[in-house]
């Protein structure tokens, strides 16, 4: 008997821990990602500042940050001209926003910001 009233009890609350170990596994910063690289400023434009970075085989691309921390906008200003061609190890966040569209359909906007640059 008191066998069957344990195997009751153990099916019983099993469930329970696995649940809650799920809740506590997930990470605190779910859909953000840092990342560091060593890219040359190339301007503004209206929809972000581009910078121009290497891939390891020297073939260049391009990266565009939409927002920049204010710190580093006290530091440096990208808005003006004086920055372009300047290398810099830059350290960015990029966050995926997803909204749903009048048809309820899901729309992905990566948003990459700028959150330290440092003048190489």
């Amino acid at each position: 008997m008191k066998t069957i009233y344990l195997v009751i009890v153990a099916f019983l609350v099993t469930p329970l821990f696995s649940f809650t170990s799920l809740k506590i596994n997930e990470p605190i910063l779910a859909n953000q990602d840092i990342t560091i690289v060593e890219a040359v400023y190339d301007g503004h434009e209206d929809y972000g500042y581009i910078f121009i970075a290497k891939h390891s085989d020297d073939e260049e691309y391009t990266l565009t940050f939409q927002k920049v921390d204010e710190a580093v906008s006290v530091e440096f200003d990208l808005d003006s001209d004086a920055l372009i061609g300047t290398k810099f190890r830059i350290t960015y966040r990029t966050k995926t926003i997803v909204t749903k569209d009048a048809d309820g359909y899901e729309d992905e906007t990566i948003v990459n910001t700028i959150t330290k640059l440092e003048k190489l």
